[in-house]
């Protein structure tokens, strides 16, 4: 028997803009509202609007929650200052990733863990098995916040209008807590759009007054709201992963070529630090497929799971494809063998239903914002 999809404290709200909605990682969520491209292009030039209230919440307090939380993630926790957040996995023993994080340091001893929505409850399950002989204590907040996020260039000019916070010292990968258009808030400047913008985390009841008052405050600077669809293509010409897809418990964050992430340096041990000092020196030895980006000569789409040839071999696999409304090309990111991986080789196509299309082997990412 299926169980019904969550719905957001926006649901209602999201249906009466007309928007397309569609079951993902068991929530139902806004696919788009009109058009994709337009709703990528504002994103890249002016402001979009997206409700993220779908991601894991998990509040991690206590006297040991650095030290807890440095064991159970592969990131040194106790060096994130108060008001600071830090991107971070959590692995298995074997070294394989359960899910990227992002840890926010609310207080002295109070970190929010933002999981990944498919992956929000093996997360919980996780850190709760985890947290056993540390005075730490792990607490499901899931159903206390809604996500909304402005993303964009203008987001600075359009938060400004509804907010006294001291947004211009707020660095990225930072926090503090505030009052957003009459809505208490922990803002946030982060993003998975490869833009400027803020997070707001507040509290559900809160969702629809604080979005009408976003879509109010904007309107002059061309915000209009977006769906998942367009935050995929702007996170991929972002080069950044996506759980399921660059990263999986197959691959140790070495494999993904995220091994920075890994803190060996801090004291004590962690979960999967064994499995992953050997991933770490075969990597250095006989370096794993390396991902990279793909951009098409022609027009043809790659998608998830085609195979990337040269010579008449599969020399690995597409990880993520789209069209990219920025390049205006097709574009994907793959896992290849090393010989390959260098920018401009030649040669490399992706086999799309039996022919072998010609792509550019380039750098990530594929686009990189104005500072």
């Amino acid at each position: 028997m299926s169980t019904a999809p969550r719905l957001t404290a926006l649901d209602t709200l999201h249906r009466s803009l007309g928007a397309t909605m569609t079951d993902f990682a068991g929530w139902d969520m806004p696919l788009r509202y009109a058009s994709e491209r337009d709703e990528h292009n504002a994103v890249r030039t002016r402001a979009g609007l997206f409700d993220l209230s779908h991601m894991g919440e998990i509040t991690v307090t206590g006297p040991e929650a650095a030290a807890f939380l440095s064991y159970a993630l592969v990131g040194n926790i106790a060096t994130v200052g108060n008001g600071r957040a830090r991107y971070t996995m959590i692995v298995r023993e074997d070294g394989g990733i359960v899910d990227d994080l992002i840890v926010y340091r609310l207080g002295e001893s109070e970190y929010m863990v933002v999981a990944n929505a498919g992956n929000a409850q093996i997360v919980l399950d996780a850190l709760t098995e985890r947290v056993s002989g540390f005075d730490a204590e792990v607490r499901d907040d899931r159903d206390a916040y809604a996500l909304l996020a402005v993303q964009g260039p203008e987001s600075p000019a359009i938060m400004k209008a509804v907010t006294d916070a001291d947004l211009d010292g707020l660095k990225y990968y930072a926090g503090l807590p505030g009052t957003v258009a009459g809505v208490p808030a922990l803002i946030a400047r982060t993003g998975y759009t490869g833009e400027d913008g803020f997070e707001l985390f507040v509290a559900a009841e809160h969702a629809e007054q604080l979005w009408r008052a976003l879509t109010e405050a904007g309107a002059p600077h061309g915000l209009i709201p977006c769906g998942l669809s367009c935050r995929d293509t702007l996170r991929l010409e972002a080069g950044m992963p996506l759980y399921g897809h660059e990263l999986t418990t197959a691959l140790t964050p070495f494999d993904a070529g995220l091994g920075r992430v890994v803190k060996f340096e801090k004291e004590g041990d962690f979960v999967g630090r064994a499995a992953l000092t050997a991933a770490a020196e075969r990597a250095e030895t006989a370096p794993p497929r390396k991902l990279v980006g793909l951009i098409a000569e022609g027009r043809r789409v790659p998608r998830a799971g085609f195979a990337v040839v040269a010579d008449g071999k599969v020399i690995g696999e597409v990880t993520s494809g789209a069209p990219s409304p920025t390049l205006g090309r097709p574009i994907a990111m793959a896992y290849v063998d090393a010989a390959f991986a260098a920018r401009g080789t030649e040669g490399v196509g992706v086999d799309i239903r039996g022919t072998h299309e010609p792509y550019e082997v380039v750098a990530l990412p594929f686009y990189k914002r104005q500072k």
